[in-house]
């Protein structure tokens, strides 16, 4: 007789003979079908498409793999009858077959409820499971995550960056070394499936974090407070520090409004003076002043912006996410040396405000995972005034008020993307005295050095172009880094041609 799910809170429970489906076969998916087979689940796996690898491998670890078709549930499906269904974060919630779920009631996980379950598989050497840090956000949870499992590391904690940053963490909570933490990002998709958890075993992590609120994934979730909902489950049940962004009203509400383990304190952050339970900056000085005994009349000094600003990290969004991070780790007893300490040798990802080029007095700058307005508008404010790339797939998301409000300030637009049209729409009505050039062209490997070669026609000494689209990639190229990529072969490329390549005429502007 198969355990109630009830009993399924361990990863040494009786799972046999547990029915589950599984929904997606991607990266995520196949660590869930992967889990639930080691643990002697029976697996049906079904997914529209999948990677030759993942089709060979499912009936290898011991699942069955049904390909085709999702837009109805398949007789597979039905006649399968699964106990559980767990779903990947890219199935919204008004799916056919989420739907259908909902309507058979039967109990939807995502992959981060299976991994809270099964989370005692390997336990630190005081004998318990790795405790948990969330990281959410519309912008910066990848990085933040990166910096807070970096500052951890540094304080000699075994810490693993998981989840929504490219590792599924539950391939972290089955690595036979064991971590002391899982620094997990989550999206807000993978925030909605828990926001379906109950009873008594609901995720309870360390310390979480918010980092900001903006229009995003509208057409996943359907509305804009849908969005904001999801975000916020990230608080639920924190048991030491909920950290929220001071410049963010939303984020400072969400805190007000989770419920949380008593005596579980919020810790504010922002670019200003640190208040007695804030991460802040002083002169120049970013500083601690919510992890220390005398927080009312002293503060710990963590780094200065001199010293980030010769790392590459001085960027106003960066420094944001660098004083998150560090309330994070301080929540996990870091000291402040250590989060000095890592800030020194760490490095941004690839295609986040990344300088590709510097030549003939212009600066070229590869900000693709800006993928959103309010990524963008980071962007344009650490470089007001530059040549923008702008464009993609908008998702759903009105871009007219980043136009109002930063595009103005541009000193040129170069828009690309199946979005077009709104976009030069907005320039005209918000920002009318910006030269905006549209790139017509629509295939992959033409787009990028139409967008060089038209800002090469524009820049001038001292000028900077910045690829920071404000808009999803997957129009015209397979990901935010694949844009990212041929933006910086187009640059280095036109920069290595014969003698005379920067002499091409300024082309005029379009409207």
């Amino acid at each position: 007789m198969t355990a109630p799910l009830s009993e399924l809170t361990s990863w040494h429970a009786d799972w046999k003979g547990l029915k589950v489906a599984v929904l997606g076969l991607s990266v995520t998916g196949f660590s869930v079908a992967d889990t639930l087979t080691e643990l002697g689940v029976e697996v049906l796996v079904l997914s529209e498409s999948a990677a030759e690898e993942y089709e060979r491998l499912v009936p290898v670890i011991g699942a069955t793999l049904l390909l085709g078709p999702l837009d109805s549930p398949p007789i597979a499906l039905i006649e399968f009858e699964p106990d559980v269904v767990i779903a990947s974060p890219g199935f919204s919630p008004r799916h056919p077959l989420i739907t259908w779920v909902s309507e058979q009631q039967i109990p939807l996980w995502g992959d981060v409820e299976l991994a809270w379950r099964v989370r005692d598989k390997v336990l630190t050497p005081r004998g318990e499971p790795a405790a948990w840090v969330l990281i959410t956000g519309t912008n910066g949870k990848t990085t933040t995550a990166r910096l807070a499992a970096t500052m951890m590391t540094a304080g000699g904690l075994r810490a693993a960056p998981c989840g929504n940053i490219g590792v599924p963490v539950l391939d972290a909570i089955r690595d036979p070394s064991g971590f002391d933490v899982l620094v997990v990002e989550l999206s807000s998709h993978q925030l909605w499936y828990l926001s379906l958890q109950s009873g008594p075993n609901r995720l309870s992590p360390h310390a979480s974090v918010c980092l900001n609120l903006a229009d995003d994934h509208l057409e996943w979730h359907g509305s804009a407070a849908a969005y904001r909902d999801a975000k916020a489950r990230v608080y639920d049940n924190t048991k030491i520090a909920c950290v929220y962004n001071k410049a963010d009203d939303a984020t400072r509400l969400m805190v007000e409004d989770a419920e949380v383990v008593e005596g579980a304190r919020a810790i504010g952050f922002d670019l200003g003076i640190p208040g007695p339970s804030d991460m802040g900056l002083v002169d120049g000085i970013l500083v601690d002043r919510a992890f220390v005994a005398e927080r009312r009349t002293s503060a710990q000094e963590l780094t200065t912006l001199a010293e980030l600003d010769e790392r590459g990290l001085g960027a106003p969004h960066i420094v944001a996410n660098i004083l998150a991070a560090s309330a994070l780790a301080r929540a996990l007893d870091v000291d402040a040396a250590a989060i000095r300490s890592a800030l020194r040798d760490f490095e941004l990802d690839p295609h986040r405000i990344q300088v590709v080029s510097r030549a003939g007095g212009v600066l070229w700058v590869d900000d693709s995972k800006a993928t959103n307005p309010h990524a963008a508008a980071s962007s344009l404010a650490t470089y007001p005034g530059a040549i923008w790339v702008v464009g993609g797939l908008l998702k759903g998301v009105d871009i007219a008020q980043l136009i109002s409000d930063r595009g103005a300030k541009a000193r040129a637009a170069i828009v690309i993307g199946i979005d077009r049209e709104q976009i030069v729409a907005a320039f005209a009505r918000h920002a009318p005295a910006v030269p905006v050039f549209e790139v017509l062209h629509s295939e992959t490997e033409d787009i990028m050095a139409r967008v060089v070669e038209l800002a090469s026609g524009i820049a001038a000494d001292g000028d900077v172009v910045l690829l920071a689209p404000a808009a999803a990639s997957f129009d015209q190229f397979s990901s935010y880094a694949d844009r990212g990529r041929r933006f910086a072969q187009a640059v280095q490329e036109r920069e290595g041609g014969a003698d005379g390549d920067d002499d091409s005429p300024t082309p005029g502007p379009i409207g």
